[in-house]
């Protein structure tokens, strides 16, 4: 049986022969899906050059079966002539399609694979529609940027009326079912069973080493981490706050310009570090090294997956109560929910966990409780089980398949 999967995260591929993503969620990703099949082709951006460290497939029957690389919908057109032969013979090699949306290529794959009579499965991973409040995009680039959302949200559901259907989160899940059709809710995860930690506390030394970990752009909300930790100083906290995430495109750009400006300007430029992309890889153990994780976001997630990823590494969590996450984390549970991301109420989230340390505690284990019910494993588990019986493909069963 072959799986072939097709999303926009680019790929190259080492001169020992190994493939690599830029980012890593998508390549952990891929290694849960593959010990179900034969062989799993990758359609995906090809770079010719390595982009950083990168994060290795590690999974014997991956294949890559590569596209020209583009940069989003912008450069993704211009080359779509030349990519259709490619994308037809490809979808007519696999024996079931699986497409991660919103995607520029999935529509084109999703149709020919239907035209080759394949059976498909999508996940939907993003809301581009509750992201376009926070595009910065004025005049002309302002109108094309809301055709093209509703081209691809016409895209989404369309791809999700005619396939069994998952989304990352139950806002997702709820928005694209339909009365007779219904999208399965999953959650998106990087982590394995072996990687949860074992502290119990944090914020117990003389200064709070403070995280975020996400693309910088404007949908994140990370503009208004200066003066979160400009307000934490002026009560007597001694916090400092690293960014881990590379911009996307100009506007990233200029957000990340902004927020060191806000810092320089508060007096910060030596408490605020963005540290730019750091692998997965070496991501996952520096968690470890903080007290707090801090996530600011704005609506047009699913559920970021970097949440899971602080709560496998034993860290309270301060987030925004949007799109998908309050699926995930429940307030003062597992996780502290701000309804909106203002200084104000993220700096007194932050100094309410910093102050009490029997609910810091609580948000630690009942987090380490979450993160052992969203591994890989689990995920891959009860996705392709899903697939399995209603798709009817007979697909393999590993060695070690944890409970559903």
């Amino acid at each position: 049986m072959k799986l072939g999967i097709v999303y926009h995260m680019p790929f190259w591929r080492d001169p020992d022969g190994t493939l690599r993503e830029v980012e890593g969620s998508f390549a952990r990703y891929v290694d849960s899906l593959a010990p179900y099949f034969d062989e799993v082709s990758l359609c995906v951006p090809v770079l010719a050059e390595a982009h950083g460290e990168g994060t290795p497939i590690r999974a014997s029957n991956v294949t890559l079966a590569g596209l020209p690389p583009f940069d989003g919908p912008v450069h993704f057109y211009p080359k779509l002539p030349a990519m259709l032969p490619r994308l037809w013979r490809w979808a007519r090699g696999i024996d079931v399609l699986h497409c991660r949306i919103p995607s520029p290529a999935a529509i084109f794959a999703f149709t020919l694979a239907r035209l080759a009579s394949r059976p498909a499965f999508v996940l939907v991973v993003g809301d581009l529609q509750a992201l376009l409040p926070t595009m910065p995009y004025r005049g002309a680039r302002r109108v094309l940027w809301r055709a093209y959302t509703a081209f691809e949200e016409a895209n989404v559901q369309w791809m999700t009326d005619r396939s069994l259907a998952f989304a990352n989160g139950a806002a997702l899940a709820a928005k694209h079912s339909r009365p007779g059709h219904r999208v399965v809710e999953t959650t998106t995860t990087t982590i394995s069973a072996g990687e949860i930690a074992t502290r119990t506390d944090t914020c117990n030394g003389p200064s709070i080493k403070m995280l975020t970990v996400s693309r910088i752009d404007p949908r994140k909300g990370l503009r208004v981490l200066p003066d979160v930790v400009h307000r934490l100083r002026a009560r007597g906290l001694r916090v400092a706050l690293d960014i881990v995430g590379p911009p996307v495109g100009r506007p990233g750009d200029d957000e990340r310009a902004a927020i060191l400006h806000d810092a320089d300007r508060l007096g910060l430029a030596a408490d605020i570090r963005l540290l730019g992309p750091v692998p997965l890889d070496r991501l996952l153990p520096m968690y470890r090294d903080y007290d707090l994780f801090v996530l600011p976001t704005l609506p047009g997630e699913g559920i970021p997956r970097v949440l899971l990823e602080a709560m496998t590494a034993g860290m309270p969590i301060v987030t925004t109560r949007v799109a998908g996450i309050p699926s995930l984390l429940t307030h003062e549970v597992n996780g502290w929910l701000v309804d909106r991301p203002t200084p104000d109420a993220v700096a007194d989230a932050i100094a309410r966990i910093i102050d009490d340390p029997p609910l810091r505690r609580r948000l630690i284990a009942n987090g380490y409780e979450t993160a052992r019910g969203f591994t890989l494993e689990a995920q891959a588990a009860r996705m392709l089980s899903e697939v399995s019986a209603r798709l009817r493909l007979p697909l393999k069963r590993p060695a070690t398949v944890p409970a559903a």
